[in-house]
């Protein structure tokens, strides 16, 4: 599936419920289900700088694709690094490097995030995003 067609399926998600408080619900209920990074990566070599709570993320390139894991010390941090792995893990590099990411204001996540978890989440994209730029730069070189 695309990028955009999971963006899309995220969009759809959230517009089943009414208010904000179902939306952070099914936002802790994706961070459950995370596939967690394993203990020996949860170190500053993974965290993600920027972010309030701790949020750590390992990338890993498998056929191709690159594979995220993450995990995070806060459940709504951690739903929403679940988000983002949904849509951008096993896409490849240059694909996710070229992804749009207007999906999070269609869903309003942005505006109902404070100004620290917003910075948290730009900063999320941020990282996926470079670990995408060094698999495509490493790809490139081969």
């Amino acid at each position: 599936m695309k990028i955009k067609q999971i963006q899309e399926e995220i969009i759809d998600e959230f517009a089943m419920f009414d208010d904000w408080m179902q939306r952070y619900e099914y936002m802790i209920d994706l961070g459950k289900s995370l596939p967690l990074i394993e203990s020996k990566y949860k170190t500053d070599d993974y965290l993600v700088n920027g972010c309030q709570s701790k949020v750590w993320v390992r990338a890993e390139l498998v056929d191709n694709q690159i594979v995220f894991k993450a995990d995070s010390d806060a459940i709504i941090s951690k739903g929403i690094i679940a988000i983002l792995i949904r849509v951008f893990s096993h896409h490849e590099p240059n694909e996710i490097i070229e992804a749009n990411t207007d999906f999070v204001d269609k869903i309003g996540l942005k505006d109902h995030l404070s100004p620290n978890r917003a910075n948290g989440l730009s900063s999320m994209i941020k990282q996926l995003k470079l670990y995408a730029l060094a698999y495509q730069t490493k790809i490139n070189d081969e």
